[in-house]
């Protein structure tokens, strides 16, 4: 495609060129600007790990791993070659070689990934909750991986592949990077050509369907309620996040500080609650640690006052670490507490 740009009465156009004449490079310099601006070439993505290759006799690695909103792995790879190379089957192997990770897995990759950028690596998992905007229990990956190969452009011999194989039930997009340049420095046009913008929709709708189907079909996410006998009363068919809060609440009422909690809950510990100096409404309490109140409980009657301080609960608990957090705050509360919890088969 040729770009013109208008001047008065006429139409200049703006000469295509090459990574190469333009010496720049795949990895310092066009990964390293795609990876902030990802949506370009993989909307709704957040990047997870760059030069990502945590398997065992591997010397090759995944220029950007990403993550959808729907928690499909997005192998992406990128060349700055007319040809693309043979990137699908090299993206093909690392698809195959990510397919069985796990949240766990994710969490500690993008923990690598962001302290290698020297940011926080504790907000790894927060933060793909966030984007996932998934607060209960232990996300799980899909089964699926997306793969999207950008590059200069693409020889035929690799479109007629993708081709076939996103036929095979396959999720290949090919987005087309093209510099030109200018006085004015340099313009990147950038098309997806597979798979074509008129059918895409068509192909996520029907790819959206059988996983669906597979999702309704292989489904085991936990929704165990639990029975809770505390000193103050018996409260029935609470979720996870309800028999934590009530648990806690009871843990302050016998003494037990919220820095005596954190400190005894072995897994985010120490990211169970925010607090203020003061007494506050929970909007304050959050606002004032730039937290999203989903996250945390959010109503004013969940707010402990312990001391001078305002204090709101982390709302987010899976199973393993609601039962381990469990038996670790109550391994801290006074003998004959007189606390109970009993899951619901």
């Amino acid at each position: 495609m040729t770009i013109y740009r208008l001047e008065n009465d006429a139409l200049v156009q703006l000469p295509q060129t090459s990574f190469d004449r333009l010496g720049l490079k795949e990895r310092t310099d066009i990964q390293r600007i795609l990876r902030d601006y990802i949506e370009v070439i993989s909307p709704e993505t957040m990047v997870l790990a760059e030069e990502y290759g945590d398997w065992e006799d591997s010397r090759r690695r995944i220029d950007l791993l990403g993550l959808t909103r729907e928690a499909q792995l997005v192998v992406i790879e990128l060349k700055r070659t007319d040809d693309g190379g043979h990137m699908e089957l090299q993206s093909l192997r690392y698809a195959a070689m990510v397919s069985t990770m796990t949240f766990d897995q994710a969490v500690r990759a993008h923990q690598s990934y962001l302290a290698k950028l020297g940011q926080d690596p504790e907000a790894a998992e927060e933060r793909i909750r966030e984007f996932l905007e998934y607060t209960e229990d232990e996300p799980s990956l899909d089964n699926g991986v997306k793969i999207v190969l950008a590059s200069a452009d693409f020889s035929k011999e690799i479109t007629s592949s993708v081709l076939w194989l996103n036929d095979q039930g396959l999720d290949i997009t090919c987005v087309r990077l093209r510099p030109h340049q200018a006085i004015e420095g340099i313009f990147l046009d950038i098309q997806q050509v597979i798979p074509l913008p008129e059918a895409s929709e068509f192909q996520v709708a029907i790819r959206e369907k059988n996983r669906e189907r597979e999702v309704a079909q292989t489904s085991s996410k936990d929704h165990t309620k639990y029975n809770v006998s505390t000193p103050s009363g018996q409260f029935s068919s609470l979720s996870k996040r309800g028999l934590m809060l009530k648990v806690v609440q009871e843990a302050i009422r016998l003494g037990v500080t919220p820095e005596q909690i954190m400190a005894a809950v072995s897994k985010r510990g120490n990211r169970l609650f925010i607090s203020l100096q003061g007494h506050h409404t929970a909007q304050d309490i959050a606002v004032a640690n730039a937290k999203d109140e989903y996250r945390f409980f959010s109503k004013d009657e969940e707010v402990f006052f312990v001391g001078d301080r305002s204090y709101l609960l982390m709302n987010q608990w899976s199973k393993t670490p609601t039962e381990r957090a469990l038996a670790e705050i109550l391994s801290i509360l006074p003998e004959g507490h007189g606390i109970t919890a009993q899951a619901l088969s």
